[in-house]
């Protein structure tokens, strides 16, 4: 049974890994599936099979053709949750996520697991669990902690697969690390820094925060020049 209890208004940091810490994204399709599935499950009405049929009548898949079947069908979303950053990384995710209707982190959560796994299992012929049991959620009620845990989502991540004993030894070039997470796809990195939008976020009072790029790209080199990201690691839930 899960000791936390989600309650509306609060903003939860939501973690889970691959069974055995193995690859949960083999390729880039993977990829965009699950962020597919962040829009679609984020919907007290969407299955599964809603995907399904999409691609059947449409082909594939973009965030474009999204967009116009919803305004085609004029369907009214009725969103579980707001997603206000997410991080992919190859054998675990990070969101950032607040419970804005009752029990919509669990529904959330339970119909994008299963759908991805259906769809994963699926493509590369295995069975049984994909994920490293249910998913962890630590609720983040500090203002300041939920500053650095932003930039650790959307950068240190990243910034790992550049630097991977970044969070031991520290940022060695802070220029050659910036410019890789700048580029990179996998992030809402490019959302904070003006340079995507996107219709899975909603930034909520992080939007407050850092209203523009400017102000999210001073605090993140500020954050990973210093470690500060080191303040809220009790949220970070790897250990």
């Amino acid at each position: 049974m899960r000791k936390i209890k989600f309650e509306r208004g609060k903003i939860y940091h939501v973690f889970n890994r691959g069974v055995e810490k193995r690859e949960i994204f083999k390729d880039d399709n993977d990829r965009w599936r699950f962020l597919q599935g962040l829009f679609l499950f984020n919907d007290e009405k969407t299955t599964a099979n809603l995907l399904w049929q999409m691609e059947k009548n449409r082909g594939r898949v973009t965030f474009g053709v999204l967009k116009e079947f919803f305004a085609e069908e004029k369907r009214n979303r009725e969103p579980l949750v707001r997603i206000m950053a997410d991080c992919l990384m190859p054998n675990h995710f990070h969101l950032l996520i607040e419970e804005i209707r009752e029990g919509g982190i669990s529904k959330f959560m339970h119909k994008l697991g299963t759908g991805y796994a259906e769809y994963f299992n699926n493509k590369y012929g295995r069975v049984g669990s994909l994920f490293q049991g249910r998913f962890k959620a630590v609720v983040v009620d500090d203002e300041m902690y939920l500053r650095y845990l932003l930039v650790y989502v959307n950068e240190i991540n990243p910034a790992e697969l550049r630097e991977p004993r970044l969070k031991e030894e520290g940022i060695k070039n802070l220029g050659m690390v910036m410019k890789f997470i700048e580029s990179h796809q996998w992030s809402t990195s490019q959302e904070y820094r003006d340079k995507r939008e996107s219709i899975i976020i909603e930034k909520g009072i992080l939007g407050e925060f850092f209203p523009d790029a400017r102000t999210y790209r001073q605090f993140v080199e500020d954050v990973l020049a210093n470690k500060k990201w080191q303040r809220a690691e009790n949220l970070f839930l790897e250990n």
